[in-house]
């Protein structure tokens, strides 16, 4: 068995032609292996059970030679993909999974019966170019380009990918190069395998955005520390995914979604802050700022194209104010296109961003600034530092929106950020709790999160009205008013059923 410690990178044809110059830069000694040419052929059953066990089983032909491969489940944290792969040698392009050796089996593996139900599901067939290095440090790295396609159904992906293995030495040797790479623009990080790309053109499942951020999966007896990296690794992962998605198919509304993970990561930093310094994170938190900034218009464009859709509410009120229509279309001439977009996830500086993450993770460095108090709370259960963190939270919010008060739209906005984090700490650890419970002490909270977004979007539509001498636009903003209170009304109702309900986490 081997058990891989890869980076994969999507590369841009533009960059193909510098990546020789980049690895003998790096390197002290550079060994270029002949090209191939890789005939891939991946196997399941009809109801995938191999998939669903996160098991790849391929056969692999070249010069006149065939080998089959099976890759177990492993671990994807950002772009360092790590799994265990066994590989044995066969006489034609036919699988025999029966070759294997049973104990590399999942307990409960039904082997015999998928073996009798394996057929072709995908092919992957790409010139495969291969250098050998070694580093000034003495660690041997495999650098892998291939250039193809995935073919499923007479439909095909395009491969044109990177990979850098880790053959011997240390690992830090891996991210060094890695770092060395991405400072190229048109290299950034991959997450999924070209199995998983397969996998999705030939169940014509193609990737979607996520309906909202969802829950860490987290172990009833996990720790504090194991708790960090579950949710660090599911940030990093939705950030990805959206980004990809993004690619595949641009929109408002993916991109949101990508500053939700943003989001996420940050506020884990604060959420853990038990085990994780200030100076662990001082450099991630000013880069993690820098993309949100980035990204800040999204929120805007998402509340201009809603009042330009014919389907809202705002559309006829709109179309009656000539001024506010040209104030909002110049605003969206001004937004970022889909090309600025592209560049940014392709950009040296956000693929730095996504590799440090990763590699503050997979090395845990937060452990760096420990001493024996930071040791003491990572082996806490999390669970129990759970309860005591949302009892915080709410215990604030409820001081900040007492049942006897009456909330005006200001109230409201002004509390939104602290409302969002506290629900994105129920994003990182809620999972520990009952489901049922847990959904509905946060329904009349996610309602009112919901509301504070529109309050945003009427007050940034009266901003646009303001200013301005027009009867109209008047009218608008009476309107807008009007829309609030009735808002702001729906919210209280909300509130004042949340304190009926009993916190899921006591």
């Amino acid at each position: 068995m081997d058990t891989e410690i890869e980076l994969k990178f999507l590369v841009s044809d533009a960059v193909v032609p510098l990546i020789p110059s980049l690895i003998t830069q790096f390197a002290k000694t550079v060994i270029n292996k002949p090209s191939r040419s890789l005939q891939n052929a991946y196997y399941d059953t009809p109801s995938r059970e191999l998939r669903a066990l996160d098991i790849g089983f391929r056969t692999r032909c070249a010069d006149s030679k065939c080998e089959q491969t099976i890759k177990l489940a492993g671990e994807v944290v950002g772009g360092l993909h790590q799994r265990p792969e066994y590989n044995l040698p066969i006489e034609s392009s036919r699988p025999d999974l029966l070759a294997f050796n049973n104990a590399i089996w999942p307990h409960g593996m039904q082997v015999n019966a998928i073996s009798d139900n394996l057929y072709p599901i995908f092919s992957t067939n790409f010139i495969r170019r291969t250098w050998l290095i070694e580093t000034p440090n003495g660690a041997k790295i495999e650098v892998v380009l291939d250039k193809g396609e995935i073919a499923a159904s007479g439909k095909v992906d395009i491969i044109s990918e990177l990979e850098i293995e880790l053959v011997e030495g240390n690992r830090d040797e891996l991210f060094a190069l890695a770092d060395k790479l991405v400072s190229q623009n048109c290299i950034r990080l991959g997450l999924y395998s070209k199995a998983a790309r397969g996998y999705r053109l030939a169940d014509e499942t193609p990737l979607k955005p996520s309906k909202s951020i969802g829950f860490v999966k987290l172990k009833k007896q996990a720790t504090q520390e194991q708790a960090l990296i579950e949710a660090m690794n599911f940030g990093i992962r939705f950030v990805q995914k959206h980004e990809q998605c993004y690619f595949d198919k641009p929109s408002l509304k993916t991109l949101k979604r990508v500053t939700d993970g943003i989001s996420l990561i940050r506020h884990n930093f604060w959420l853990f802050d038990d085990i994780v310094s200030k100076d662990s994170t001082e450099q991630l938190r000013t880069e993690l700022k820098w993309l949100l900034s980035e990204l800040a218009w999204v929120e805007n464009a998402i509340q201009l194209k809603t009042y330009t859709s014919k389907r809202h509410a705002f559309y006829k009120k709109i179309n009656a104010a000539p001024a506010l229509a040209q104030v909002i279309n110049d605003l969206k001439e001004l937004q970022p296109s889909i090309d600025d977009i592209n560049a940014l996830f392709q950009s040296a500086r956000y693929n730095r961003l996504l590799l440090s993450l990763t590699t503050w993770l997979v090395d845990k460095q937060w452990r760096k600034f420990w001493g024996q108090t930071q040791l003491q709370a990572a082996e806490q259960p999390v669970a129990k530092i759970a309860k005591r963190l949302f009892n915080k939270d709410w215990q604030n919010l409820d001081k900040l929106l007492p049942k006897e008060q009456t909330l005006t739209a200001q109230d409201y906005l002004s509390l939104r950020t602290q409302l969002e984090n506290s629900l994105l700490s129920g994003n990182c650890l809620g999972s520990l709790f009952d489901k049922e419970e847990r959904l509905e002490f946060r329904l009349p909270w996610l309602d009112i999160s919901h509301g504070m977004y529109e309050l945003s979007t009427l007050e940034y539509l009266k901003q646009l009205c303001g200013g301005q001498e027009d009867e109209q636009l008047a009218k608008i903003q009476q309107w807008l008013d009007q829309k609030s209170d009735y808002l702001v009304s729906a919210m209280e109702q909300s509130r004042l059923a949340s304190f009926d309900i009993e916190p899921y986490w006591q």
